[in-house]
């Protein structure tokens, strides 16, 4: 999506890829094989390239310094690195700056540390559940786990080394997102705050300006930008929100394009690929508006048959309004494969196409996620 994005601007995007089918692979100009995880292969992208950017947080940080250090422009940096690898770093940073995260306890590993027993004290003052954390890893739920006793929390933690980040299970009343794009000048913009709905810690659906008061997702998109602002973000920041009890509290921070943007190809007049290019090369940053008064994106899911979502694009595209992107991943059951995105003036309206559009392509019905009555009563999805 990044590439569509650079071609439009009539600029070249190379590509290290650690796999030759990697999907940015097919839209690349030039692919180099290779790690980011490896010196030597890292510095041939980075010699190759006016800037270096991102999809994804895993990279060696001593690497991205020394290349920084040698003159290379690469964005995000090192210290916006540190608070989206490191789940611990990023707490202690919006604390310090007075920015409202759920309550949390750090374990760190070593010597005399009884993991167990402090997750136990923290659960006596918070209650259990818990949620239990590593610090650094994980993604789309992996790496976080619900703990509902000492005798669990011992359980999950044997196996792990590393530090610990130990949460209090919020009560939602809902989730947002907001993403931010900041130039290296700091010109920064925001686009719309999104409600999203997470099942099994993945996102499922993103609805543009969702069901909460319009106070609410105001004041998620000031916080947005003081997020991205603690954080020195360069490029697109996106911050992950919950609304628990007329609260608004940070959850997390990507610092990449995410798929809580994915609404903004279509929905809206600028999309978070194409503003992220403009931020890494600090060019001016486009709209943010919204497009259209109503937008439903939702992901594609592979099925539990192993079919591919490709051998049933007609039955996708016959969804009014339905833009379906694919990512060329190989299809399994339970991978995210790609997204659909409806936008109009009814909400529900979109938000039934989109779904509609999505189960065509053999996405799952997500357990414990009401789909759109009208699905409900045309009996296209499993009760």
């Amino acid at each position: 999506m990044a590439g569509e994005a650079a071609s439009a601007l009539g600029l070249s995007l190379a590509v290290l890829a650690e796999r030759p089918d990697d999907a940015a692979c097919a839209v690349a100009a030039e692919v180099l094989p290779g790690s980011p995880l490896v010196e030597a292969e890292f510095r041939a992208l980075a010699e190759r390239c006016r800037v270096v950017t991102f999809d994804h947080e895993q990279v060696d940080l001593d690497i991205v310094a020394t290349l920084v250090a040698e003159g290379h422009p690469i964005y995000p940096g090192v210290p916006t690195l540190e608070l989206a690898v490191d789940k611990a770093r990023m707490r202690a940073a919006l604390v310090a700056a007075g920015v409202a995260v759920p309550a949390h306890l750090v374990i760190e590993p070593g010597p005399g540390v009884d993991a167990g027993s402090a997750i136990a004290e923290f659960g006596a003052v918070h209650g259990w559940p818990l949620v239990l954390k590593t610090a650094r890893g994980g993604y789309d739920g992996k790496g976080v786990w619900t703990i509902g006793s000492e005798a669990e929390a011992r359980e999950v933690i044997a196996p792990l080394s590393g530090t610990l980040l130990v949460e209090e299970l919020v009560a939602l009343d809902a989730e947002l997102a907001v993403m931010v794009a900041r130039r290296p000048s700091g010109e920064t913009v925001a686009w719309p705050a999104v409600e999203t709905a997470q099942v099994g810690g993945v996102c499922r659906e993103v609805l543009i300006p969702g069901r909460l008061p319009a106070d609410v997702t105001e004041a998620a998109g000031i916080l947005g930008r003081q997020v991205a602002d603690i954080a020195g973000a360069v490029g697109v920041l996106a911050v992950e929100l919950f609304w628990s009890k007329g609260r608004l509290l940070v959850n997390e921070i990507a610092a990449r394009p995410h798929n809580s943007g994915h609404w903004t190809i279509e929905g809206a007049v600028t999309s978070q690929f194409e503003n992220h290019l403009r931020a890494v090369l600090d060019l001016p940053l486009g709209s943010t508006s919204a497009a259209h008064s109503q937008v439903a994106s939702v992901n594609i899911f592979g099925g539990d048959d192993g079919g591919n979502p490709r051998d049933l694009l007609a039955s996708g595209l016959s969804h009014v309004g339905a833009h379906v992107h694919l990512y060329g991943k190989e299809a399994k059951p339970g991978r995210k494969l790609g997204h659909v995105t409806v936008c109009g003036d009814n909400a529900e309206e979109v938000r039934e196409q989109a779904w509609s559009a999505a189960l065509a392509l053999g996405t799952p019905h997500p357990v414990g996620l009401p789909l759109p009555d009208g699905l409900q009563h045309k009996g296209e999805f499993p009760s």
